[in-house]
């Protein structure tokens, strides 16, 4: 399972989400690839936000390893799974070359059973904000896990 978690430029929330599953997937004894990306280049090889870095941290993630990246059209054939995190994002990985050519795209709060629910950006808030995140997305990855995990093991 090939995984590839998109926000808006990759310092916030999709390299939270990568590093939440990456390690709750390791948990889980699944071998699955995850990665993140933004939806813009304005941060191209950059390190998470501290904030972002500082939250995950607290809760025994870590981001320190992470650099941002955009997403690219070829992302639709490397990866199985796009997941926005919030309906721009979702939109956006839609309307973009290739988004039929074999990834799922999906809404990240989606997997937590939240249809209609976004990972608000936190980057212009507090560092509330970035606990709230990652509450959402811890969320969310246990709902993916759940659900393509059982789906992994049984095709």
């Amino acid at each position: 399972m090939r995984i590839l978690f998109v926000c808006t430029g990759n310092i916030c929330r999709s390299p939270t989400a990568d590093a939440v599953a990456r390690q709750r997937i390791a948990a889980a004894g699944l071998d699955w690839h995850v990665d993140s990306a933004g939806t813009g280049g304005w941060h191209v090889g950059e390190a998470p936000d501290d904030r972002a870095v500082a939250a995950g941290a607290a809760r025994g993630y870590d981001l320190s390893e992470l650099q941002a990246g955009e997403v690219d059209p070829a992302d639709f054939i490397r990866f199985d799974h796009v997941i926005g995190m919030d309906h721009s994002h979702q939109r956006f990985l839609r309307r973009m070359p290739g988004a039929d050519r074999g990834a799922r795209v999906s809404l990240m709060m989606a997997w937590a059973g939240e249809p209609d629910g976004d990972v608000p950006d936190p980057y212009y808030g507090g560092e509330d904000g970035f606990d709230a995140v990652l509450d959402m997305i811890e969320r969310a990855v246990d709902g993916l896990i759940a659900r393509l995990g059982t789906a992994q093991s049984s095709g």
